[in-house]
C-alpha cells in the first residue's frame, strides 16, 4: 500500500495543476511526543532533507549546518547587504568555506522560544525544493549544531526535527521572500494542522488557498490582524513592533455565556503586554490566570449541568472528566462551547475538538493552561484549538481568515485533498 507521504505527493501535483503554480504546497506532521508541528523542505546542492518544526512567530528559517553539511550553491549574506538586518552581527569563521563558516556574513538570530535563549548562525542564500519546484536566492539562517552541548537550539523540538521555518510578518520570512521570487506568489500562507498522522497529513499553502481547490469550498471568516507596536521577541531593538500575529478578542463566551473578568486584560497596552496572539510553539491555550481560573470555574459548572463527571486533574490541566460520561458529536466530545468574540461581534466558537484533550482512555482534559500572572501576552492561542481549523494569513491587508472546526463539514485538514 503506498505511504500517506506518497499518496500526499501525487494530491498535490494534481492540486498545483488546478491552481497554476499561484500557490506551492508542504505537508504538515504532527508529532505525537511533542504535538508540535513540522513540514520537510529539501535545501541546498546536493539536496538535504529538514524536518523543519512550524514557528508562526518565527523571524526566519534556520536549520543545522553542521560540520556534514555542504552546499555547492550557498552564497552568505555579506555584512555590508542592504538586505542585512544588522540585529546579529557580523560572523567569521576560521574554517574551510562551507555554510556556517564563512567570513564577512550578516548575523542569523537562531531563535527556538522553547530554549529560552538566543543563538548565533549565519545568513545565506540557497537553492530551496517547495512542491518539486526549485526556488534559488532565498535566504535562511543556519548554524552548526556540534558546536552546542546537547544540541541547545533544538530543545523542546521533534527529535527528527533539524531547525525552524519561521513565518512572522519579517523581510526574511519565506512567504515574504516568495512573494518577492521569479514566482511572485501572493503575499500570504495558509496552514491545516492535523490532529494526527493517522489518516494523513495537513497542508501549507504558500500564497494562500488554492482557488480551484477542495479547500476553496469553505467559506473563511475574515477579521483584522493586530499589531503589537512592542516586539515581543526575545532579543529586539528598542521600538520595534512584533512581528507575531495577533488578533482583537473582545470577550469569551461559555455555552453562550459572557464570561465575567478585567476586559482591560484583552487590550495590549503602553508597554506591549496583554492581547491575544497566535503560536504554533504552544501545544495548548495559555491564558493569564485571570481569565484561566473563571473560565474553568464556568465550564465546569456547564459540564456538570450536563452530569459530565469530573475527576482528578492530570498536569497541566485541571479540569479532567470521566470520558465514559460525555457524549460525541460530529465535532468531537460533547462539551459546552468556548466562543472568542472577535472584533465586529464575529465569534470564533471552539468545540469539544478542539478544547478537549484525551490523556488516557479514560479521562478527558480541558485543555487551557494557565499561564500565571506574569504572562506577557494574555491570551496565547495553541496548536489544539487550531487543528482542523483552515486559517488564511494575508500580509497585505493584514487579515486573518479562519474557516472554524472543518468537522463541521465531515471534512478534516488531513482528509481534504
Amino acid at each position: 500500500m503506498a505511504s500517506f507521504t506518497t499518496i500526499f505527493t501525487i494530491l498535490t501535483i494534481a492540486l498545483l495543476s488546478f491552481s497554476c503554480s499561484s500557490q506551492f504546497i508542504s505537508p504538515i506532521q504532527k508529532d505525537p511526543l511533542t504535538k508540535l508541528f513540522y513540514t520537510s523542505l529539501s535545501i541546498g546542492t546536493p539536496q538535504h532533507n529538514f524536518n523543519l518544526v512550524i514557528d508562526l512567530g518565527g523571524p526566519i528559517l534556520w536549520y543545522d549546518c553542521n560540520k556534514t553539511y555542504n552546499s555547492s550553491t550557498y552564497t552568505p549574506l555579506s555584512c555590508d547587504s542592504k538586505l542585512c538586518p544588522n540585529d546579529a552581527g557580523c560572523t567569521s569563521c576560521e574554517g574551510p568555506f562551507k555554510p556556517g563558516c564563512t567570513n564577512n556574513t550578516c548575523g542569523a538570530n537562531i531563535i527556538n522560544t522553547l530554549a529560552n535563549s538566543i543563538f548565533s548562525g549565519d545568513t545565506g542564500n540557497d537553492v530551496m525544493f517547495i512542491s518539486h519546484s526549485k526556488i534559488s536566492g532565498l535566504f535562511s539562517g543556519c548554524t552548526n549544531l556540534d558546536a552546542f552541548s546537547d544540541n541547545e537550539p533544538l530543545k523542546g523540538l521533534p527529535k527528527t526535527s533539524k531547525g525552524i521555518l519561521g513565518l512572522a510578518r519579517t523581510q526574511l520570512s519565506l512567504p515574504k521572500q516568495l512573494s518577492l521570487s521569479s514566482h511572485k506568489l501572493p503575499q500570504k500562507f495558509a496552514l491545516c494542522l492535523p490532529s494526527s498522522n493517522k489518516k494523513g497529513l495537513g497542508s501549507l499553502f504558500f500564497g494562500g488557498v488554492p482557488q480551484k481547490s477542495s479547500f476553496s469550498k469553505f467559506q473563511l471568516t475574515t477579521i483584522p490582524l493586530i499589531i503589537n507596536p512592542f516586539s515581543t521577541a526575545p532579543i529586539f531593538t528598542l521600538g520595534e513592533a512584533s512581528y507575531e500575529y495577533f488578533i482583537d478578542v473582545k470577550s469569551i463566551k461559555v455555552n453562550g455565556e459572557v464570561l465575567n473578568f478585567k476586559s482591560s486584560l484583552l487590550s495590549i497596552d503602553n508597554k506591549g503586554n496583554g492581547g491575544t496572539k497566535i503560536s504554533t510553539m504552544h501545544s495548548f491555550t495559555l491564558l493569564h490566570s485571570s481569565i484561566y481560573k473563571p473560565l474553568v470555574r464556568k465550564f465546569v459548572k456547564k459540564a456538570s449541568d450536563r452530569k459530565i463527571k469530573k475527576v482528578a486533574s492530570v498536569a497541566p490541566f485541571k479540569a479532567c472528566f470521566d470520558l465514559s460520561t460525555i457524549g460525541r458529536t460530529n465535532t468531537g466530545l460533547d462539551v459546552p462551547t468556548i466562543d472568542l468574540v472577535l472584533q465586529g461581534g464575529v465569534e470564533w466558537k471552539i468545540y469539544g475538538g478542539n478544547s478537549m484533550v484525551l490523556v488516557n482512555k479514560k479521562v478527558a482534559c480541558f485543555g487551557f493552561v494557565d499561564g500565571g500572572k506574569e504572562t506577557r501576552t494574555s491570551i496565547v492561542i495553541g496548536g489544539h484549538i487550531l487543528e482542523d481549523n483552515l486559517l488564511e494569513f494575508d500580509l497585505v491587508s493584514s487579515k486573518l481568515g479562519f474557516s472554524s472546526s472543518l468537522l463541521l463539514h465531515n471534512a478534516r485538514c488531513s482528509n481534504i485533498l
